[in-house]
């Protein structure tokens, strides 16, 4: 049996501190529309869906997913878990891969080494973000939609159905949990490459700015590294920045 592997991108246009972030201009394209890009460019996913909610300031984002030829499910805003369980159903998939709506710099490398680290570890989640070492936003997390079924029926923490996967890693006693390391080359977990602040715009605009024209949208933690070590001003525009914790 073909396991189905389908992304989902969590996105809604509401954000207390950058309202509309996710349709925010990154060089001349929405940020939701990069991780698009960028999420088409991985070689292990089956399909793509975005999971926003019923509010109407997100008929902003089921249109833009209607204009790039991919599903989109509408849920509730509170019960993230609810949704994304879903969306993954409405997609018959079997393992999800899943993107937050802020990761306009999201390696595709990095997703397919997600994917590739969980079937050949047999393991229950694979995760660049248990233990970070990659740059802030370079996130992919890998799971079976059934465990993930599992946690919807029973858990009701208002936390856990915040924050999709947040129960695999409360609860390691039940689930095997791969935390992927980065190379020793690529390991910067303080740089900011995620956008949740008007200063982590300025920063990825920067870095589309001086990577798109030899680029593309093919660069990803290598280039932008170097980037940085070439350039090390750029890291301290967003480096103050803060995210929030799960709790």
């Amino acid at each position: 049996m073909t396991l189905r592997v389908v992304a989902s991108i969590e996105a809604r246009f509401q954000s207390s501190r950058l309202p509309g972030k996710v349709l925010a201009d990154v060089n001349g394209v929405p940020a939701l529309g990069r991780i698009l890009r960028r999420l088409r460019c991985a070689q292990r996913l089956d399909a793509i869906v975005l999971a926003t909610t019923t509010e109407a300031a997100d008929d902003a984002l089921a249109a833009f997913a209607d204009t790039e030829q991919i599903p989109c499910y509408r849920g509730s805003n509170d019960d993230v878990l609810g949704r994304v369980v879903a969306a993954q159903q409405q997609l018959e998939s079997n393992i999800v891969v899943e993107v937050c709506g802020d990761t306009p710099l999201i390696d595709p490398e990095i997703i397919d080494l997600a994917v590739d680290t969980f079937f050949a570890n047999g393991c229950d989640v694979a995760s660049t973000t248990y233990k970070l070492s990659f740059p802030q936003g370079m996130d992919a997390q890998v799971f079976r939609l059934s465990d993930l079924e599992q946690v919807a029926r029973d858990v009701d923490d208002p936390a856990v159905r915040e924050h999709v996967s947040l129960y695999f890693y409360e609860h390691p006693e039940r689930y095997r949990i791969i935390n992927i390391m980065a190379p020793i080359r690529w390991r910067a977990p303080s740089l900011r490459c995620q956008l949740d602040y008007p200063e982590d715009l300025r920063f990825i605009n920067e870095v589309y700015a001086q990577l798109e024209p030899t680029y593309g949208d093919s660069f990803g933690v290598p280039e932008i590294i170097a980037l940085i070590e070439r350039a090390p001003q750029l890291a301290e525009i967003n480096r103050h920045c803060q995210e929030r914790q799960p709790r």
